[in-house]
């Protein structure tokens, strides 16, 4: 993506510096944003850009250093403060109000009024419809945000912004939940904004798309800036590099697995669609895993990996056929508990929505799933509790100030490590782990493939989905396929090429359009 040229610095950050309770979170930082241009931070979970961008969008007051906004140093009292002088944030999780419309939505906390005092709904709706027209979304301004995809969710935050007249927008991870069309209509937005003179702040921990849209590149690790410059000078390795201070030979190579006896098959697994009838989320999946055997589950946006979790773990016993056995032992799972009680654990996709309570402690988190191991005569026994989340601090490498800090608190890698923890203390037999790096830096990534592999090394059974061709491949002894609801195509490891996975995953309507168009142009 080639934006506009543009050499004026819109925002800077200068030898900002920011602690929390003795840690430092941030130490000298600098930055510059450039307008018109797509200024991409990288670094691992932890590395302070979340707490940069917290300050420059006016959520922390409190820091040593400066920031500059055209020039003139800046101090927001709070976020809104920060949108009106023309800096706006857009977080991972979206913050929308999910029953309220769309036009509600972009101007919450400024509605439009009429003579009478009264919220002219109107007026915001139509001008709800013109920001939506620029984004080319074609959405009725007066539905529910509820009503609408992820990506879509993503546009009205971004027409939130314009209707600001923000010259600054941050997006925090922006594609961790779309689809990889979202992702292209995401791109074209951003092409679109930069090139009316829009500075954009983009993090991710997907490299491929910083070395794709971004013109400038800052790296943090540890709470320092570590390098910036212009993204073209740089290549994916070269960040890995600066991003976690070492090369990208130390990174994990799954061993060859020891494959033990079947721990765990399911056969014809079928999920009623809601909206539907007589179709299905998932269509007629079978496989079998065995002890100390990582299966990798691969699919698209949509394919059912997630329904068919969590049809496997009993949530939706009542629509849903199929069988599921258990060291060859017939196997009825009606709910969680049930699963829980059979030795069957599921590590959520949304770790943050589903996986954890956010406020909770360390030690409250993982033994939140097996707290009969952590009681004692009815009575919850903080010394086996403490026992407990120690053994699993140690084990999976937790990084926390104490087993009290609150887990909102922890980065990205240590919240899914605790999330982890909390059903490995179940003491499992089958483990499913659905996106299980989703939204965490490259060396969080790392540390998760050697606990799969320490795991499976340990006899464990592991069926794992990831929608990341190069993880699925790096990970998994054997992959299945999904697309549609249905399973597709089976590959061991040696066999699988990023090619023929992804032919698979495609759905059978795409796949044809393409053949299609293939033939034609051979034709030609």
């Amino acid at each position: 993506m080639v934006a506009a040229e543009y050499n004026e610095v819109v925002l800077a950050a200068e030898h900002v510096s920011k602690s929390f309770g003795g840690i430092k979170a941030l130490d000298d930082v600098c930055l510059s944003v450039h307008t018109g241009q797509v200024n991409a931070v990288v670094g691992e979970n932890g590395a302070g850009k979340s707490t940069l961008m917290k300050i420059l969008a006016g959520v922390y007051q409190s820091y040593e250093g400066h920031v500059l906004l055209n020039g003139r140093e800046v101090s927001f009292a709070n976020p809104r403060q920060a949108q009106e002088a023309g800096v706006a944030i857009i977080h991972q999780e979206l913050n929308l109000i999910p029953h309220m419309s769309v036009s509600e939505n972009v101007f919450l906390g400024r509605e439009f009024q009429n003579s009478l005092g009264f919220i002219d709904f109107k007026r915001m709706h139509d001008e709800t419809r013109r920001l939506l027209d620029r984004l080319d979304l074609d959405v009725d301004p007066s539905k529910s945000v509820r009503e609408l995809r992820v990506g879509q969710q993503q546009v009205v935050e971004i027409a939130k912004a314009l209707a600001l007249e923000a010259r600054v927008i941050i997006m925090d991870e922006p594609t961790s939940a779309i689809s990889e069309r979202e992702v292209d209509v995401l791109f074209s937005l951003i092409d679109s904004l930069t090139q009316r003179g829009v500075a954009i702040v983009y993090i991710s921990h997907k490299l491929d798309e910083v070395l794709r849209i971004a013109n400038q590149v800052t790296v943090m690790r540890d709470g320092k800036t570590v390098s910036s410059g212009a993204c073209r000078k740089l290549q994916h390795d070269d960040i890995v590099r600066m991003m976690v201070g070492r090369d990208m030979e130390d990174f994990f190579v799954k061993a060859e697995a020891t494959r033990g006896e079947e721990a765990f098959r399911v056969e014809g697994i079928r999920l009623d669609h809601p909206d539907r009838p007589g179709d299905y989320l998932v269509n007629d999946i079978s496989f079998a895993v065995r002890k100390g055997e990582v299966l990798g589950l691969f699919g698209l946006m949509g394919a059912g990996r997630t329904e068919l979790f969590e049809t496997i773990f009993g949530l939706h016993a009542d629509a849903s056929t199929g069988s599921l056995f258990l060291n060859g032992m017939p196997l009825r799972l009606a709910s969680p508990l049930d699963a829980i009680e059979a030795g069957v654990a599921l590590v959520p996709e949304d770790r943050k929505q589903q996986g954890l309570v956010l406020e909770m402690s360390v030690a409250a988190s993982v033994s939140l799933a097996s707290i009969a191991q952590v009681e004692r005569l009815g009575f919850l026994s903080s010394r086996l509790e403490r026992a407990l989340t120690a053994e699993y601090m140690i084990r999976l490498r937790i990084k926390a100030a104490s087993q009290a800090q609150s887990v909102k608190n922890l980065s990205g890698g240590n919240q899914q490590k605790v999330v982890i923890a909390k059903w490995l203390a179940t003491r499992p037999q089958v483990l499913l782990l659905d996106e299980p790096t989703r939204g965490i830096d490259v060396n969080a990534k790392n540390e998760i493939y050697k606990l799969i592999g320490e795991l499976a090394a340990a006899g464990l059974a592991i069926v794992m989905s990831s929608s990341e061709l190069p993880e699925i491949m790096t990970i998994a002894d054997r992959i299945i396929v999904l697309s549609e609801g249905r399973q597709t195509a089976e590959f061991p490891r040696a066999a699988a090429t990023e090619e023929s996975i992804l032919k698979a995953a495609l759905p059978r309507s795409f796949s044809a359009t393409r053949h299609s168009q293939v033939s034609e142009g051979a034709d030609t």
